[in-house]
């Protein structure tokens, strides 16, 4: 007989995931989280949608939603370690628990970086270790590639060199080009996306001191996206 205690139902449900998202552009993966939300597949509170441009389309998209928005220009800072600290201390103040760079296009300064180890990731458009940094469809197509696709990473001061979460694949096409290359691709990225920060949310996935640990098992190798889920060890 299961007692009230042992009853999955009436166990207690981890609260909503306080999360903070930075972005440079349209929005289109803060848009993947907010419709995620919305369909109540993701357990969180957006708490703030910060970027370095003041019209950048993402922050539209959150002012409509109803969501805490920040734009602060870089080059009102004398330098990007001055800039990073007064953004961070601004994020730090909706004390959110994740920070989930979403399209955000500047390089962060380490020392900005180190309250949130283990709390800040990013998507990445390319498998990486390949294509750090730019340009990935035009690389991944020059070198001949007959798969591309998109990484979910902690963030380090390591240009996307932190440790790896979990990547979603497509095949390149003969005749594929950047445009229709990042299109197919965006579409797996928005997935890739929810599927992770769902997994955060649950509390099931962090960066430990063995890596990062899915259900407390570090995992051998990043996981892998199929349809909506990820699969992998330990990730059923």
């Amino acid at each position: 007989m299961t007692t009230p205690a042992e009853d999955p139902a009436l166990s207690p449900q981890p609260s909503p995931l306080k999360v903070a998202v930075l972005a440079s552009g349209r929005g289109s993966n803060l848009q993947a989280l907010l419709d995620a939300r919305r369909e109540g597949r993701l357990a969180i509170e957006l708490v703030l949608v910060a970027s370095d441009k003041a019209d950048a389309p993402a922050l539209r998209r959150a002012e409509e939603a109803g969501i805490p928005t920040l734009a602060l220009a870089p080059k009102a800072y004398p330098d990007r370690a001055s800039f990073d600290a007064e953004l961070f201390s601004r994020v730090a103040a909706h004390a959110p628990d994740l920070i989930v760079l979403a399209g955000y296009m500047r390089v962060i300064d380490a020392a900005a970086l180190e309250a949130w180890s283990g709390r800040i990731i990013n998507i990445h458009p390319s498998l990486l270790p390949k294509y750090r940094g730019l340009h990935t469809h035009r690389r991944a197509l020059a070198a001949g590639d007959t798969l591309h696709g998109a990484s979910m990473h902690f963030v380090t001061a390591e240009l996307d060199g932190g440790p790896l979460i979990a990547q979603a694949e497509i095949h390149v096409h003969p005749g594929d080009t950047e445009d229709s290359l990042a299109e197919r691709l965006l579409h797996r990225e928005h997935r890739l996306l929810v599927a992770c920060v769902e997994l955060i949310a649950a509390r099931r996935l962090l960066l430990g001191a063995a890596g990062v640990c899915l259900d407390g098992v570090p995992l051998p190798a990043p996981l892998r996206l199929e349809g909506e889920r990820l699969v992998g060890a330990s990730a059923g």
